[in-house]
């Protein structure tokens, strides 16, 4: 076994499983996905370290136990649409294809973007598409999707992204208040859409997802 992938099993071990994270699919495809090759070649070394990894100024992976937790929230079906916000350099999205039918990684830095293009597909079992524009507004030519998930923190959920959830979706995200971040699913039933807080969870906020000054959640 190599280094990185045995980095990869102690992971799942250490990291996925002894936090409740019971799903099979979800463990199988964080084991498939090389995290090492999505993140910069001075920071290979760390890639699976308990804590969120900067990729670039101020865009990060999110630490596996939290990406694992969210993965297992979301109830992620076979037949499901994902859109995959902030996919980054596409390690989120590679592993998500390999839960869901089908992935569209959304990301609004170019290098980001091609990185992810070159990436993502490869490794990730087919079925993603990589695509460019502002993070809040999703990718209405795409919709409806079945799953939203969001990789990072957010401040408020955009209208945009709730209404490209199809009847039935769930839009997956750590809610920031204050200095204090938890896991949140919103669902959408019957064109109305409610949410529970699962669990406590760290993450950077993503731009574009800040509440606006003065506003009161």
């Amino acid at each position: 076994m190599s280094n990185a992938a045995a980095q990869r099993f102690n992971m799942v071990e250490s990291q996925v499983r002894t936090n409740d994270v019971t799903d099979v699919r979800v463990q199988e495809a964080l084991m498939a996905v090389p995290r090492e090759r999505f993140v910069p070649a001075s920071k290979r070394a760390v890639a699976y370290m308990d804590a969120p990894l900067e990729l670039v100024t101020g865009r990060f992976l999110l630490e596996p136990r939290v990406f694992a937790k969210m993965l297992q929230l979301a109830e992620i079906r076979p037949s499901d649409s994902v859109l995959d916000v902030g996919c980054a350099t596409g390690y989120s999205s590679a592993v998500l294809a390999r839960v869901a039918a089908r992935v569209v990684g959304l990301e609004e830095d170019a290098d980001l973007v091609r990185a992810a293009s070159d990436m993502a597909p490869s490794l990730g079992g087919g079925g993603i598409t990589i695509v460019q524009g502002a993070l809040a507004e999703g990718h209405r030519a795409g919709a409806p999707y079945g799953v939203i998930f969001i990789n990072g923190a957010i401040e408020r959920v955009p209208d945009a992204l709730l209404s490209q959830l199809a009847d039935g979706g769930r839009l997956v995200a750590v809610l920031r208040e204050g200095t204090q971040g938890r896991a949140v699913i919103w669902r959408k039933e019957d064109g109305h859409v409610g949410y529970w807080q699962a669990f406590d969870a760290a993450a950077p906020v993503l731009a574009g997802f800040r509440q606006p000054a003065g506003f009161v959640f």
